[in-house]
């Protein structure tokens, strides 16, 4: 990992018990007046990725509240309506400036759509918004993401010895634009190898809303209708545990490369153990920090300043973005993520793992 990449290391907590109808929530104490700058932030869920919960809320909040900015986060829990409404109370509470991971592109349309009307700058944090209003766009590039999944898991066939694979992929949820961006990234690599004979292209889909139990009962399919498949792409470590959960029942963990990404504790752990090849991570806190610049100067009426424009092909708009920089993880690198804080010791490096993360060089 580059070292301009290393982050304080810091420990990350799970906040407490989400509520079950809008989802969580996180405001700062100091009260607003309708005058002062404040951000409303809403977050998709807990249930397809931990990260959510476990790093961009509480990064956002410390940037917030290291702005001095009022601010008001919460989680949709998955839920449409509950998005929408949410959206709504925090546009009659006055916020300025309205962040927003979509569940999908026709909810977040209708939401952004809204603010805007109402005179809130918007801005698409991690998931574009496909012909949605957002003025500006946070993330990594995520073509980039998908293609350091290919290449690595081309890295881990080939250091596994695995010649000719029948290669499955589990694809992220059809709704969200980054899963079909991931897909463009990986299948640049995968496509030229089946073209030439070097891979066969095996069972091929999507996980609807990255659900990882329906990811466990496709990919049980796929290995069913399918018993040779010898690499998984998996778009994200969820996914890729629930591949690794069939492999492992199969007694084949550990022989077939398996992707992902997020660099969750989960998914360090299966690469620890040897059964998954690797991860995508993505430095969380330049996200949230680089999110938190944008909303504050946006909420001060200031022009924001992005390095990047993504195209929205449904939206026929280029939107200002503030794209970053991903980077792979491999056994031999699990350390950098612990190092940059993303996850901390006393969480990866538990029971069975503990003289695993010892090996790892994790101190």
């Amino acid at each position: 990992m580059r070292k301009g990449l290393l982050l304080t290391a810091a420990s990350v907590t799970v906040l407490a018990t989400l509520t079950a109808a809008c989802g969580s929530s996180d405001s700062s104490s100091s009260s607003t007046d309708g005058k002062k700058p404040k951000i409303g932030v809403i977050l998709p869920d807990s249930k397809s990725s931990a990260r959510w919960e476990t790093a961009d809320r509480p990064f956002l909040a410390k940037a917030f509240k290291a702005a001095g900015v009022d601010y008001d986060i919460q989680n949709a829990q998955g839920d449409k309506q509950a998005f929408q409404t949410i959206a709504d109370q925090m546009i009659t509470s006055g916020v300025n400036v309205l962040v927003i991971v979509n569940l999908d592109s026709g909810t977040g349309k209708a939401v952004l759509d809204k603010a805007k009307s109402q005179g809130v700058a918007t801005i698409d944090y991690d998931r574009l918004t496909l012909g949605g209003s957002a003025q500006y766009y946070v993330s990594f590039d995520n073509t980039a993401v998908g293609k350091l999944q290919g290449e690595g898991l081309g890295k881990c066939v080939t250091a596994m010895g695995i010649k000719k694979p029948i290669v499955a992929e589990l694809n992220g949820s059809p709704t969200d634009n980054n899963a079909t961006l991931f897909a463009n990234g990986y299948n640049s690599v995968l496509d030229p190898k089946y073209a030439s004979g070097e891979y066969v292209k095996g069972p091929n889909q999507s996980v609807p809303d990255w659900d990882n139990a329906q990811a466990g009962t496709i990919f049980e399919q796929m290995l069913t209708s399918q018993p040779k498949i010898g690499a998984v792409l998996a778009a994200n470590d969820g996914l890729g545990n629930a591949a690794i959960s069939v492999l492992r029942k199969n007694k084949r963990n550990g022989k077939v490369p398996v992707t992902g990404q997020d660099a969750t504790v989960q998914g360090l752990q299966n690469i620890l153990a040897g059964d998954q090849c690797m991860t995508v991570y993505k430095a969380v806190k330049q996200e949230a920090d680089a999110t938190a610049r944008l909303a504050v100067d946006l909420a001060k009426g200031k022009k924001g300043e992005t390095n990047n424009t993504v195209k929205d092909p449904e939206g026929k708009r280029d939107v200002p973005s503030v794209l970053l920089t991903p980077v792979a993880i491999f056994k031999d690198n699990v350390k950098d993520v612990v190092d940059d804080g993303f996850v901390t010791k006393a969480d990866l490096c538990t029971g069975q793992y503990a003289a695993l993360c010892t090996k790892a060089g994790i101190q």
